[in-house]
């Protein structure tokens, strides 16, 4: 954490570059050093010879050879502001990416918590602690998410520019006025204590129940949890489709995709349960687990594997459909993916998709604890990628970079995540001890 924070900080204070210092950039960047300067003096100069050379009769050529040059420095200027204004969001995007990733694991966890309850699954109740140990990190996590959002601004969602919905200025733009009854500051808020309103009451609730459980004497705390875990899905459906327009979609206001939600919520699905292996198999290698097996190891190996394949189907279908009919507005988002970040894209696609499907396929791979390993670190970081490719394009176009901001944006909510999740888990006995399901998930062979 301490490491990721000051790379953070070095970041933000890089980000502070003039034009001067961004246009001195670009010109060590380019082969000719500093073209774009060079061919605008050159067309200056060639209008102002041209005034003194040629004769009365040609002064149109004139005007045109000036106004040439004069387009040629203007365009100069409109490249670096653009490039200017990147670097000012780098740092911000950076930090919003590695943000949402790791509130995106708690959310996801909490909903697979739910849907265990809900369908009162015999096999995971030994795994139920590391499940509410996660999910401690959604409250912080997500209000972090929403901070990072609300200070961060137009450096991040567009729309939050007032200048884009005042018809009177330049930079107005009438899809995004359209779409301002949804898309404005306050309701982004509103609905964000919402969403985070309603996760945490669950969360609260689901494990207040499960603790009073281990002392009880009768099964009534687990059938309230049934309960509101039942409730708690239906509010989950509609909120993360929500959430993942405003936190996510949003930042291209100009596109969007009917299946953005389920497609997120795929994501947020493997990464979650990749989490609980990872940590389950952790806790076990320290001897704190003796009665988990590679029964259950293989079931979440096998929810891996199934939500890989899940999140692959929904990918390829909003590719396709957008794809193939082709539409100006829709294609674009693609393609600029495609041009601009064709590394992440594509080896976002590898780590999700090919990998997952060579290494957890082979059902004696599943019981492997390496295997498992393995496949989940490439999947954690292939989602990673996911949220890059989501967010970078439209904040930061073509320069992007996996560089320090980045680097340590995910080292500082890593250091936080570990921290908090640990120490939820470390406060109550690791095993439900009163769960109606527990012998069976203690006797579980699959």
């Amino acid at each position: 954490m301490v490491i990721g924070a000051l790379g953070i900080g070095y970041g933000f204070m890089d980000s502070h570059k003039s034009f001067d210092d961004v246009e001195t950039m670009l010109a060590n960047e380019s082969h000719h050093g500093g073209g774009h300067g060079e061919a605008a003096s050159h067309g200056e100069t060639k209008g102002h010879d041209s005034q003194k050379e040629e004769a009365h009769g040609e002064s149109h050529a004139e005007t045109n050879d000036h106004a040439s040059g004069q387009d040629v420095v203007d365009k100069h200027t409109k490249h670096v502001n653009h490039v200017l204004h990147a670097v000012h969001n780098r740092p911000y995007s950076a930090l919003y990416v590695a943000a949402f990733f790791f509130m995106m694991i708690a959310l996801g966890v909490l909903a697979f918590y739910a849907v265990q309850y809900a369908a009162q699954a015999g096999w995971s109740p030994l795994l139920f602690r590391i499940m509410e140990g996660i999910t401690y990190y959604l409250l912080p996590g997500a209000l972090i998410v929403v901070a990072i959002a609300v200070f961060a601004g137009d450096h991040i969602f567009v729309w939050m520019n007032p200048d884009m919905v005042d018809p009177k200025n330049p930079k107005f733009d009438a899809l995004v006025a359209g779409k301002s009854g949804w898309l404005n500051t306050k309701g982004f808020i509103i609905r964000a204590l919402i969403f985070i309103g309603g996760w945490s009451l669950y969360r609260y609730f689901s494990r207040k129940f499960s603790l009073a459980q281990d002392q009880a004497n009768d099964n009534k705390n687990f059938k309230k949890t049934f309960r509101i875990s039942a409730a708690f899905l239906v509010f989950f459906l509609y909120t993360e489709s929500m959430m993942s327009w405003d936190w996510i979609m949003s930042v291209d206001p100009h596109w969007f995709s009917t299946l953005f939600g389920w497609y997120v919520l795929a994501g947020m699905m493997v990464c979650g349960i990749t989490v609980i292996a990872l940590i389950t198999m952790y806790l076990k290698g320290k001897g704190l687990l003796p009665q988990v097996n590679d029964s259950h190891l293989h079931d979440l190996a096998k929810f891996m594997f199934a939500f890989s394949i899940f999140w692959t189907y929904l990918w390829f279908s909003q590719f396709m459909l957008i794809w193939y009919s082709n539409i100006p507005e829709e294609v674009t988002y693609f393609v600029t993916r495609i041009e601009d970040y064709k590394l992440p894209f594509f080896g976002m696609l590898a780590m999700n998709f090919i990998f997952p499907l060579l290494i957890l396929m082979n059902s004696d791979y599943k019981r492997i604890p390496w295997f498992v390993v393995m496949a989940g670190l490439v999947i954690l970081a292939g989602h990673y990628l996911d949220i890059f490719n989501m967010i970078m394009p439209a904040t930061v176009g073509d320069q992007w970079h996996i560089g320090i901001p980045e680097i340590c944006s995910m080292l500082f909510f890593a250091g936080l995540f570990i921290f908090i999740v640990f120490y939820a888990i470390s406060k109550q006995p690791l095993v439900a001890k009163r769960n109606p399901f527990l012998k069976e998930s203690e006797h579980f062979h699959y």
